[in-house]
């Protein structure tokens, strides 16, 4: 490797290092990526942190919807979870079969625009993208949520500890794929064992006679009257919020490509292994909560006995399950609180992870902004990962992190993804099958194309048959859960979530659009030629100083054909001196003054410029501007900003190349960490000032200039 890149220990050099490194580390090189690439074993508390999390809030949302209608209705939750437990086998199951055809990280959104169209593709895509940032919102509030049970006074911080958990785990995420999974791994791990056991020990006691019982289980529950219609309506909004356990499931399939070789049979082992453990996990604590008495209401107020719904929120059914089974005073309790709290807390990793995966797809075909597909310094695509931080924190402090609020505006964007996605599916297995009954060779180049899509080997005619029916089957089961989520949560919030996905939707459009037209527009033609006949140098002066020298030894360097400097005359005594000035350091190259009665710096160069050109036919002007480069911020706004607004008009003019040529102050040295400049008031620290003896500038064949020079 080049020693400009790296020093002798293999670290960036002085001049690479910022603030920043400090947070996310030194920046990686290219060569690194393979390096990052996740084996399973840390892939799942990356990938799967999120559907694991999940059965902490889950069981949780299920029994808070039946007890609406009162005890009595907790006979139907055995039932209720038996469905969202089929429902998980079955998405899992068709997922194994996308992972498998579609391995290039885009999941749902490359199925749906390959086999759909491109409007399906972007409906999934806008859906996607509104679900990973409800995974980081719902996630994080339901970990603080789990915090706050543990030590009820850290309720009135609930917004400002939300907002900081996103800050963190978007500062751990910056540091890149491979430490972030090593630091999230340990609490997944963790929390998958303590709630385990908790499942078993709260069975055993169970079978031994001696079942928990939890705190709220003395209360009653008044419940609402219902109507046939009521009831059904019910039972459906308890399955939709039971269906949250399958948020999460579709990451793996974005993030096959973070996966080590090979990849589509990792993802694949990885997203089964999730897909039990978030099962046991789910039917154990469901089957806890209904044996504990579990009396958990959307409403605390409307539990019978308990006075203090006023002042203290009801603890989550996690943390009274962990107290039925373990005692509230326990460390086991407490355990189970900690890792559940930073379970959730991690799973909000999920969304932190696809989001930039998905979003870097959608920028590489045209219909996010290209910054999105840019590795930052750890190889990770950081620009997502801060826009999803930032759209995760405004959401929160607007809905002040009300996880009951929140969870209705989650799933939906899940669920379409899932139909449209397992739809996208069938279509392809139809295809697949189409083309192995005709054989002509453009369908074997189809084909040869699709098999490369996975590091397996291609499927028989039998796999075909029966990976096609189980998307069918997942397809159709998906699509009626959408129904159903749609139908039970749109007059609860979540009718938001169905106005931010068309804003998306047309906002990808739009962008895909604006680069089709830039792509054309700039595209080489037969008719368009380019074929400058001059060149000419202007140098823009202000006043007589070492920058504007600077700027005109280039100039004079460049050797253009013909050379000027040009003053725009605001200011009749200014003017005079700078002439005065301009004989006195004995500068052989014209000066030309423009008038400005209107003290416009832009206008009448301009239009000097544009006249010459007419002159002199296609002539390439360059125009040279000196520019102070400073260390601080502040130092910005004591300088005036002119040069940059005659820049910017001046780049909107044909022919015209504008040449910066950098002064740097003092202070900048504080870039590289030797000294800078103090406050203004204060003395000067560090090393003086010194001056740099004048030199003669050579002569060239052009009008040349003496003057002071000094290597800035």
């Amino acid at each position: 490797m080049s020693s400009a890149v790296t020093n002798e220990v293999g670290e960036p050099p002085a001049e690479l290092k910022s603030p920043k490194n400090w947070i996310i580390g030194d920046p990686l090189p290219t060569e690194k990526l393979e390096g990052q690439l996740l084996p399973k074993h840390l892939a799942l508390p990356i990938f799967a942190s999120d559907p694991l999390s999940s059965v902490a809030y889950a069981p949780q949302e299920l029994l808070m919807i039946l007890m609406v209608g009162g005890l009595a209705f907790l006979s139907f939750a055995p039932w209720v979870a038996v469905a969202v437990v089929v429902l998980l086998i079955t998405v899992v199951a068709s997922y194994r079969q996308l992972i498998r055809a579609y391995p290039s990280g885009g999941g749902d959104y490359e199925v749906a625009h390959r086999n759909l169209g491109e409007k399906a593709g972007l409906v999934v895509a806008s859906a996607l993208l509104v679900d990973y940032v409800m995974t980081v919102v719902v996630s994080v509030a339901s970990g603080v949520d789990n915090i706050i049970s543990a030590i009820p006074e850290l309720n009135g911080f609930r917004v400002e500890l939300a907002v900081l958990f996103v800050i963190l785990l978007a500062a751990v995420n910056l540091r890149g794929v491979s430490e972030s999974s090593k630091a999230f791994a340990v609490p997944t791990y963790l929390f998958i064992g303590s709630v385990f056991v908790m499942v078993v020990v709260g069975l055993t006691r169970t079978l031994l006679g001696d079942p928990p019982v939890a705190e709220s289980s003395v209360y009653g529950v008044d419940p609402e009257s219902l109507t046939q219609a009521g009831i059904i309506l019910l039972l459906l909004r308890s399955f939709a919020s039971g269906c949250s356990a399958l948020t999460g499931v579709e990451a793996i399939s974005n993030g096959v490509p973070a996966f080590r070789r090979p990849k589509v049979r990792n993802a694949q082992r990885t997203l089964v292994l999730m897909g039990g453990i978030a099962i046991i996990l789910f039917a154990g604590l469901t089957a806890l909560a209904l044996i504990s008495n579990v009396h958990y209401a959307e409403n605390p107020c409307s539990l019978i006995g308990w006075t203090e719904c006023a002042t203290e929120p009801q603890k989550s059914l996690m943390a009274q399950v962990a107290g039925a089974t373990f005692g509230d005073t326990s460390v086991f309790f407490y355990l189970i609180q900690a890792t559940t709290a930073l379970v959730l807390l991690l799973a909000a990793n999920t969304a932190f992870n696809g989001f930039p995966l998905l979003g870097s797809v959608l920028a590489q075909d045209g219909y996010a902004p290209k910054s999105l597909s840019t590795r930052g310094d750890r190889l990770i695509y950081s620009n997502g990962v801060v826009i999803l931080a930032l759209a995760a924190s405004f959401i929160l402090v607007v809905f002040q992190a009300n996880l009951t609020v929140l969870i209705q505006l989650y799933i939906i964007g899940v669920f379409v993804s899932f139909t449209l996605g397992q739809t996208g599916m069938v279509r392809h297995w139809l295809r697949e099958l189409s083309l192995r009954r005709h054989p002509s060779s453009k369908a074997k180049q189809q084909r040869s194309a699709a098999s490369t899509d996975a590091d397996a080997k291609p499927l028989s005619q039998g796999a075909v048959v029966r990976a096609l029916v189980i998307n069918a089957i997942g397809a159709g089961m998906t699509a009626v859960v959408l129904i159903v989520v749609t139908i039970t949560k749109f007059t609860h919030g979540a009718w938001i979530v169905f106005v931010m996905m068309p804003i998306l939707f047309f906002l990808m459009m739009g962008v895909n659009r604006y680069y089709r037209d830039v792509e054309k527009e700039i595209e080489v033609d037969p008719t368009t030629t380019f074929g400058a006949t001059g060149d000419h140098a202007i140098v823009l002066v202000g006043r007589m100083q070492k920058p504007t020298l600077k700027a005109l030894d280039y100039a004079i360097a460049a050797r253009h054909d013909s050379l000027e400097a040009v003053h725009v005359s605001i200011d009749d005594e200014s003017t005079k001196r700078l002439k005065k000035d301009w004989v006195k350091q004995n500068i052989h190259v014209k000066l030309r003054i423009l008038s400005s009665p209107y003290r416009d710096l832009s206008h009448p160069l301009i239009q000097y410029i544009k006249n010459r050109r007419a002159e002199h036919g296609s002539e390439v002007v360059t125009v040279y501007m000196p520019q102070f480069i400073v260390g601080h911020w502040w130092e910005n706004i004591l300088h005036n900003h002119k040069a940059r607004r005659i820049r910017q008009k001046l780049l909107l003019v044909h022919g015209v190349t504008v040449a910066l040529v950098p002064w740097l102050l003092d202070s900048s040295d504080l870039i590289y960490g030797r000294r800078s400049r103090p406050l203004p008031g204060q003395d000067r620290r560090g090393e003086p000032v010194r001056p740099v003896p004048r030199r003669p500038i050579a002569e060239t064949q052009q009008p040349t200039a003496t003057g002071s020079k000094r290597g800035r």
